[in-house]
């Protein structure tokens, strides 16, 4: 690439050239502190704070040390104490502002005032980490979570609650990766961490940088790799605790005129033709990586960045839409290397687009012409259970269609699917579990309401979406904190129509934990489910096969990995003798998700053993097997034993 040859030209190495955060920014250098900033345009700037009384001071003036506008500024050893609090004045032509440091890595927000300000962040001791790096473990099982609302109780979580509280739930529940939201500091909690203010500093909304770390390292001692939603798709519009007009100037970091303002998002777009703007992004890569240990980043926004369209409004019915006059191919470049930096720095992290487009290529290694990401999120999918739920009843389901959605995927591009993320669960939308029972959620979830047909129903049709997901899923498979047991609410963060309220703000783990309740069934069935992916390493086996499909009868048999996976959509019709094609042999049923512990109806005996039986037709002998399927149920078979003939009925 022309960009990289350029950049290696003027640094020893991409390495290198990722590196501001090590140069700009408060660092200790020698006897004193040095402070250093980029702002070409402007004409004066001033580091005011605790030590300053707040004023402008000659000698807390900013020198500028060269026509590519940084300023520098030297303090001596003594003038700054851990936590104290700063920020800068900015001076430009036609006027001034106060800004936070771009580089500030640690930010924190006045409780009454709710001013933000950076903070020295310089504790006695630095922390020390326990757990070692975890090799990469493939296939990701990805438990994507919000330290904020990751709490029973109606305010904020912090890191220590995460760690303490969620950590050994997501262990138990068998995921192996955390996917975390929302860390980088935000002003606003409502935007859900993708209204990015201070691109280095973790949201001390949730705690320490010392406790983040903490929650990583305790994360990797339960073997769990920890990813964080990396927001460099735009930057929040603020201009005190944002980049925008950092110096006085529409365009240092972003794109001038509209080109710079995301019209649906009422933010600013990076323009990454910019060395400098590509110098902060990867030196923000590197840092997460080598300051917090991290094991990789969900890139959030790809498609947006990828077209001055930003994606709003494009089907991307064709391929003519992929590579259009419409492509930021700066962008393009940038991700391209985000990629290679990161998997420089360590060839086991991972990196996910997080794309609706579907554009070519962009999980493809950069050495094959790709942009070089290792996943891609598969976003149809949970729209697609959508629209099935919401359009058609459930006895019209078209199954043919169902695994087309399911499936429809390139093969040289790794996939992560998902039934629902939080998307579905934001406000105004609904999970799927609420679409399914509605209002019955509040008032019939008690394990004595044995009769609640539209309970039964959306639980047992929540099992099937979510199992039908996993085992068709590509290289991956993601659960939004909750989702695994129905969590009956819908999120909506404090805001002024909600009177400042976190009642919507949180996880109810209490429904989970009540013995009463059925969401514990739903959320032992996710556990069991998540067991059986890793027990017959299912998704380390690329081969996915339809054996048979009746759209009338709503039966589907899928094999994967030695297993046979067959679905009875049906909403009423349960069917006995129900003959199905299948290799000659022994099978035995070793799964299914109509047990009692799962909320189920029991209709099925676990391990039961099926032998295949012959029928002579005209064009030769043929082996089916005859099984029993009941309504809204899934069943796993096993081939335990081959045999070339057998008239052995089954057990049923």
């Amino acid at each position: 690439m022309k960009k990289k040859e350029n950049i290696i030209k003027n640094n020893r190495s991409l390495y290198d050239f990722a590196a501001t955060h090590t140069y700009f920014g408060l660092h200790r250098e020698k006897n004193s502190w040095v402070f250093r900033e980029w702002a070409p345009f402007a004409s004066q700037i001033y580091f005011i704070g605790d030590v300053t009384g707040w004023k402008e001071k000659k000698e807390f003036q900013l020198n500028r040390i060269n026509s590519q506008g940084i300023w520098v500024l030297h303090i001596p050893e003594d003038a700054l104490d851990h936590q104290d609090l700063y920020r800068l004045r900015i001076h430009w032509k036609d006027g001034h502002g106060d800004r936070i440091p771009a580089h500030a890595m640690r930010v924190v927000q006045d409780p009454v005032t709710l001013i933000f300000n950076a903070q020295v962040w310089e504790p006695k001791s630095a922390y020390q980490w326990k757990s070692p790096k975890i090799k990469k473990n493939s296939p990701l099982l990805i438990y994507e979570a919000h330290v904020g609302m990751a709490q029973d109780a109606e305010n904020v979580g912090s890191f220590r609650d995460f760690t303490d509280n969620i950590i050994p739930r997501i262990t138990k529940s068998g995921y192996n990766t955390i996917q975390l939201m929302a860390i980088q500091e935000h002003p606003y909690y409502g935007s859900f961490g993708y209204q990015v203010s201070s691109f280095f500093a973790v949201s001390s909304r949730f705690g320490t940088p010392d406790e983040f770390k903490e929650l990583v390292d305790t994360a990797r001692g339960c073997g769990l790799k920890v990813v964080m939603d990396i927001i460099h798709s735009h930057a929040v519009i603020n201009e005190v605790e944002g980049l925008s007009r950092f110096d006085g100037s529409i365009h240092q970091y972003f794109h001038d005129g509209s080109k710079g303002l995301h019209p649906a998002w009422n933010s600013r777009c990076f323009d990454y033709k910019k060395s400098d703007v590509l110098a902060f992004l990867l030196s923000n890569c590197r840092f997460w990586l080598e300051e917090y240990k991290l094991d990789g980043f969900r890139f959030d926004g790809v498609t947006s960045m990828m077209y001055d369209h930003h994606g709003l409004g494009m089907a991307f019915t064709g391929y003519p839409y992929y590579f259009d006059e419409s492509v930021d191919e700066d962008a393009l470049n940038y991700l391209s290397l985000a990629n290679e930096l990161i998997h420089d720095i360590n060839p086991d992290a991972i990196t996910i687009a997080e794309d609706v487009s579907g554009m070519p290529g962009l999980a493809v290694p950069v050495s094959a012409g790709g942009i070089g990401f290792d996943y891609r999120f598969a976003m149809g999918i949970p729209d697609y259970w959508i629209r099935l739920i919401k359009e058609y009843p459930d006895e019209a389901w078209p199954i043919g269609h169902l695994w087309y959605e399911l499936t429809n995927r390139r093969s040289d591009e790794k996939t992560i699917s998902y039934a629902e993320s939080h998307d579905q669960a934001l406000v105004g939308d609904q999970t799927l579990i609420f679409r399914l029972v509605g209002s019955d959620m509040y008032d019939a979830m008690s394990i004595t309401h044995k009769d609640n047909p539209r309970v039964d129903r959306g639980m047992a049709i929540h099992r099937l979406i979510r199992f039908i997901t996993v085992i068709t899923a590509g290289s991956g498979y993601l659960n939004f904190m909750g989702n695994e047991f129905g969590h009956p609410e819908w999120i909506d963060f404090p805001r002024e129509g909600n009177n400042w309220s976190y009642r919507f703000a949180r996880r109810q783990w209490h429904l989970v934990d009540n013995p009463d309740l059925r969401y514990h069934f739903l959320a032992f069935f996710d556990q069991e489910m998540i067991a059986l992916v890793k027990a017959f390493h299912l998704l380390e086996s690329p081969q996915i096969n339809l054996c048979y499909e009746h759209d009338h009868d709503k039966v589907m048999v899928i094999e994967r990995a030695g297993l046979f996976f067959v679905f009875n959509f049906h909403p009423i019709h349960s069917f006995s003798d129900y003959q199905i094609p299948f290799a000659p042999g022994k099978y035995r049923m070793i799964f299914h998700s109509d047990l009692l512990e799962f909320g189920g109806h029991d209709r099925l005996q676990p391990g039961q053993i099926h032998f295949t039986q012959m029928q002579s037709e005209s064009s030769g002998t043929s082996h089916f097997i005859s099984l029993y399927l009941p309504s809204r149920t899934a069943l796993v078979l096993q081939l335990v034993d081959t045999r070339q003939q057998t008239g052995h009925k089954n057990t049923l």
